[in-house]
C-alpha cells in the first residue's frame, strides 16, 4: 500500500480515523432509539451476531505493556485515553457468500489486510498503519486452542500467523513485530466487507490509473466510481493490475478505499433511517469476530460514542517501511530505523 503521500509518511499522523470501528459502533448506537419492542429484539439479535476471542486470556503477560491512561475529566464520563487495535480483512472461505467472493482455499483463512489503527489520546486523531502481508517476520510462538503451542518460525509470511494460531498468533506477532500492545482486535471478513459496503449505498473512490486485473475480475478506467460491494472487494485485492503488481501497490488503494469509506460513513445520515441503519448494523456485526473486550454491543456502543470527535479528515493512512528482502525478491522486511521509528510513535 504505497505510491501516494499519506502512505510514504511514516511519522506522527496528523490524524486518522478506526475505519469500520467507528461504523460500528456509531450505526449500532442508533438502535438504542428506535423504540422499546423493535429495538430489544434488534439489540438482541445483533449482540448475538458478533464472535470473540478471548486474547487476553490467551497470550496471558508475556506482552508489551499497556500505555498508561490519564482518567478522563469528570466531564467526560466515555473515556479519552490511547487506542491501539488491530483490524484484519480475512480470506476466509466459511459460508457460501465468503466462497462466492473469493476466500481463501478450504484448508484455512490467512489475514488479507492487517492494519494497526492507532487512536491518539483525547480520541479526535488517528492512524491506520498498514503492514505488508508479503512481509517476512520472526513468527513467535504462540498458544493454540487444542493445547500446546507452534514453534517459532523465521522468516515467515507475516498473513501466516493467523493462518496457523487465528486471532490470537497474529496479534501476537504483531505486537512482536511493534512492540506494541494490542488493546482490541477486530476482524471482518470478505461478506461483511461486501455487505457493509451495498448497505452504505456504495463507496465512491477515484483510481489514477487504469485498472486490469483478470485475478480480481476487476477491470477500471482511471478515475471516479462509485463501487458496490463486490467491486469495492476486489479493489481492495486487486494487486496484478497496478504498479509492479506487489502487495505494497495494493495497499495504496486499500488505504484510499478506507478513507472512502469513512468519508461515506460519515455523509450517511443513518439516524434518519431506521431501516438502513439495521442493514448496516447486520452487515457488520454478522461478519465480525472481536477480543471479548469489544465482544458485545454495549462495548462496541461505547468504542463509537468515545471516537465522536474523530472526523475522516483527521485520519492518517501511512504504510510500515519495507525494503526488498535479501533473502527472496518477492518479499519484503522491515527498514531499519524507519519501521522502529515509527511503532514508537504509535506507543
Amino acid at each position: 500500500m504505497t505510491g501516494h503521500e499519506d502512505s510514504a509518511d511514516a511519522g506522527r499522523p496528523g490524524g486518522r480515523r478506526s475505519k469500520a470501528l467507528k461504523a460500528v459502533g456509531l450505526t449500532v448506537a442508533g438502535l438504542l432509539v428506535l423504540g422499546a419492542g423493535a429495538a430489544g429484539w434488534a439489540y438482541w439479535h445483533l449482540d448475538h451476531n458478533i464472535k470473540s476471542v478471548d486474547i487476553n486470556q490467551a497470550l496471558g503477560d508475556d506482552r508489551p505493556a499497556k500505555a498508561v491512561i490519564t482518567p478522563s475529566p469528570s466531564a467526560s464520563p466515555l473515556p479519552t485515553g490511547s487506542l491501539n487495535i488491530l483490524v484484519l480483512g480475512s480470506d476466509s472461505r466459511d459460508g457460501k457468500e465468503n466462497k462466492a467472493l473469493g476466500g481463501g482455499d478450504s484448508s484455512g483463512a490467512r489475514s488479507d489486510t492487517a492494519m494497526v489503527v492507532h487512536i491518539d489520546a483525547g480520541r479526535k486523531k488517528a492512524t491506520v498503519a498498514s503492514i505488508p502481508r508479503d512481509t517476512l517476520v520472526t513468527r513467535p510462538s504462540c498458544p493454540l486452542k487444542s493445547g500446546g503451542a507452534t514453534a517459532v518460525a523465521y522468516n515467515s509470511m507475516f498473513n501466516s500467523a493467523y493462518s496457523v494460531g487465528g486471532a490470537v498468533c497474529a496479534v501476537k506477532t504483531v505486537e512482536s513485530v511493534t512492540n506494541v500492545r494490542m488493546d482490541h482486535y477486530i476482524e471482518i471478513d470478505f461478506s461483511g466487507f461486501a455487505k457493509l459496503v451495498n448497505a452504505l449505498g456504495g463507496v465512491t473512490v477515484t483510481t489514477d490509473q487504469d485498472i486490469n486485473d483478470d485475478d480480481s475480475h476487476l477491470h477500471l478506467q482511471a478515475g471516479t466510481h462509485t463501487l458496490n460491494g463486490t467491486q469495492a472487494l476486489a479493489l481492495a485485492r486487486t494487486r496484478h493490475g497496478i504498479g509492479d503488481g506487489s502487495d505494497l501497490g495494493r495497499i495504496g488503494l486499500q488505504q484510499k478505499l478506507v478513507k472512502a469509506l469513512l468519508e461515506q460513513i460519515s455523509s450517511t445520515n443513518l439516524f434518519t433511517d431506521p431501516a438502513k441503519l439495521y442493514t448496516v448494523a447486520e452487515a457488520v456485526t454478522s461478519s465480525l469476530t472481536t477480543d471479548t473486550g469489544l465482544g458485545s454491543l454495549s462495548q462496541l456502543v461505547g468504542l463509537g460514542e468515545s471516537l465522536k470527535g474523530l472526523s475522516p479528515d483527521r485520519v492518517k493512512t501511512v504504510m510500515m517501511p519495507v525494503v526488498t528482502a535479501p533473502s527472496d525478491p518477492n518479499r519484503v522486511v522491515a527498514k531499519e530505523p524507519a519501521a522502529s521509528e515509527l511503532w514508537q510513535s504509535l506507543r
